[in-house]
């Protein structure tokens, strides 16, 4: 049976995701070191308010506030027994906004990595890991969620091992990786090699791409990567609000919603059908974001001196490919 994200993919050709979780969070009132996931049974009308803001903002895919409900993670805050609880009223908060909504709205249930290293370099088991995403994934599912969206890997071993989890809860998915060191994940993954990865893994995503990293310039380079390498499957980009920057204490993205309008479009230039922002993205910047995918035309994939001129420099020469120290020219397409 086709899942409501290929049902809407095929309908609208591009769909909106939501901001950041953190900032808006932090926005408020949480403080740092505190535990998002605890908000869900603490502080519910605070998380409507989150997904409220996506959805009046025309996101048509939210993630729900459940990155860090795993064993792992909430075990820093005495929490680890709560994975499952945490993750269901997370998706539990947002099917109730999401069936509220006047339109079709996709809930879907963030994972976030578990935060340890995996075997062999690591402590971390395969089955162990499996067994923390399935709990994440089944109680998101039993939430009412959609379809389960692992996000901010790094690993490929973590990310075989999330798409498990996925598998055991019968929950379909999508997965995004970071790539936040010089075209690479922090453990050394390319674009191309995480498009060969998706297509080696059993329990298949139904879409893959890139979130968070450093500025939108480089994750859309990375884009770029995905698409050359001749994948059918949708393309995910969910890049920051720009660079961050520490003022008074507290982290700010220096990225306008005039920015992340002109990102969204170059995003969907590159090749991605499911476009949203990460860390520093409100629902000012989603609203701009909106307005752009609806009276745009879509053309040719940009020149990543056209990616520069209008997002800002990459933060450095190398796109990960490891083909030289420049960042690779790649020819333009026709617009579909």
């Amino acid at each position: 049976m086709p899942s409501i994200l290929t049902e809407m993919l095929q309908a609208k050709g591009a769909l909106l995701a939501d901001g950041a979780t953190g900032t808006n969070l932090f926005n408020m009132g949480l403080m740092s070191g505190d535990a998002p996931e605890m908000w869900n049974d603490e502080e519910p009308e605070k998380i409507r308010q989150l997904y409220r803001g996506a959805v009046d903002a025309g996101s048509d895919i939210f993630l729900t506030n459940s990155f860090g409900a795993n064993a792992s993670r909430l075990k820093l805050h005495n929490a680890e027994k709560r994975a499952h609880e945490l993750s269901r009223i997370s998706a539990e908060i947002a099917r109730d906004i999401a069936d509220a909504s006047d339109r079709k709205v996709i809930v879907a249930g963030s994972v976030g990595p578990t935060g340890e290293i995996m075997e062999p370099v690591g402590a971390l088991s395969h089955t162990l890991a499996v067994e923390m995403f399935h709990e994440t994934a089944d109680g998101l599912k039993e939430g009412g969620a959609d379809i389960g969206w692992v996000e901010t890997i790094s690993a490929p071993e973590e990310f075989r091992a999330a798409a498990e989890g996925f598998a055991r809860a019968d929950l379909a998915w999508c997965g995004t990786m970071s790539f936040d060191t010089a075209g690479r994940t922090m453990m050394g993954v390319t674009s191309l090699d995480m498009a060969k990865l998706v297509e080696d893994i059993p329990n298949k995503p139904l879409a893959f791409g890139a979130n968070c990293g450093t500025g939108a310039s480089d994750l859309l380079r990375t884009i770029l990567g995905f698409a050359a390498s001749g994948t059918s499957r949708a393309l995910i980009a969910k890049g920051n609000a720009g660079i961050p920057k520490y003022h008074d204490g507290h982290i700010h993205y220096d990225g306008t919603p005039e920015l992340m309008a002109d990102y969204v479009e170059l995003a969907r230039n590159c090749g991605a059908s499911i476009i949203g922002g990460c860390c520093g993205t409100t629902p000012e910047h989603l609203r701009h974001m909106r307005e752009a995918l609806d009276t745009r035309p879509t053309a040719g994939a940009p020149e990543l001196e056209e990616i520069v001129a209008k997002l800002g420099a990459f933060s450095s020469e190398s796109d990960g490919t490891g083909d030289g120290d420049k960042p690779k020219r790649r020819r333009r397409r026709r617009a579909a």
